[in-house]
């Protein structure tokens, strides 16, 4: 059967969507519709959120598929179901209680790392990020200056969120089991297996966010957003010749934060 386009029946003749049905597609409408389901679990699809995480991991490609198709099927890139957000949440408490019991921190300082984590590394950094990534794209990256053709604010922190949860895996969870054994200790192995590991980690946030922007068919030269991989390779080698343990000064760090 071939594709069809449907005409919905509140647009007009010539398939320019009423004002009535055109609000309901404003960013406003979008978020407002976001967040309330943000309160209701049972309309979240949590099997296809893990699907995605799984995914994001294996084949990250097939997800940014998934966000051409709600294109097609709901009129907007950035995902309508707060369900990944959710799993990312209690990902992200579970690594850090990991992380706080590796590094010997007690419950309060738990708490404080738990905060710092959230609302500083994931939300707070995923604001600055996604705002700049959407500048920058619908500044300079649209193929065609117009209305009908730019990047969706949500979509910008989808695509963060989506490059976040691995390097969270990698470096929240596979990290933790070498951290006291290996990473930490003042030796050439110790900083190589930990400066590896965010090189990784790092490479693949990278890799995903390019993945994101240019999965969108009206953006050009996203190759560009690939460029950043030289300068992590250049300062993994100089953090290898000057003997820098990335993960060390990270511990330190936050151990500073929560006290």
């Amino acid at each position: 059967m071939l594709p069809t386009t449907l005409v919905s029946s509140g647009s007009q003749g010539n398939g320019v969507l009423s004002p009535r049905d055109a609000a309901r597609h404003t960013a406003g409408a979008k978020r407002y519709k976001y967040l309330r389901r943000l309160f209701h679990f049972r309309q979240m699809d949590f099997e296809f959120a893990l699907w995605q995480m799984l995914y994001l991991f294996t084949s990250p490609q097939r997800v940014y598929r998934n966000f051409h198709y709600r294109k097609q099927t709901k009129d907007q890139w950035a995902r309508d179901d707060p369900a990944f957000l959710v799993l990312l949440s209690i990902w992200l408490c579970v690594s850090t209680v990991g992380f706080g019991f590796v590094l010997d921190m007690g419950f309060f300082e738990t708490i404080k790392l738990l905060l710092w984590v959230v609302f500083i590394d994931c939300v707070g950094v995923g604001l600055l990020i996604a705002t700049l990534m959407w500048f920058i794209s619908n500044k300079y990256l649209v193929k065609q200056q117009n209305r009908d053709y730019d990047v969706e604010w949500g979509y910008a922190f989808d695509v963060h969120l989506n490059a976040f949860y691995p390097l969270l895996v990698i470096l929240h969870f596979i990290q933790l089991f070498f951290i006291n054994y290996v990473i930490i200790s003042d030796s050439v192995v110790g900083y190589f297996v930990g400066n590896t590991l965010w090189l990784i980690a790092i490479g693949y946030y990278i890799y995903v966010t390019f993945l994101g922007y240019s999965a969108l068919p009206f953006l050009k030269n996203t190759a560009i957003l690939l460029y950043p991989f030289a300068l992590l390779i250049m300062l993994y080698l100089i953090s290898l010749a000057c003997g820098w343990n990335f993960t060390k000064m990270l511990c330190s760090f936050y151990k500073y934060r929560v006290k």
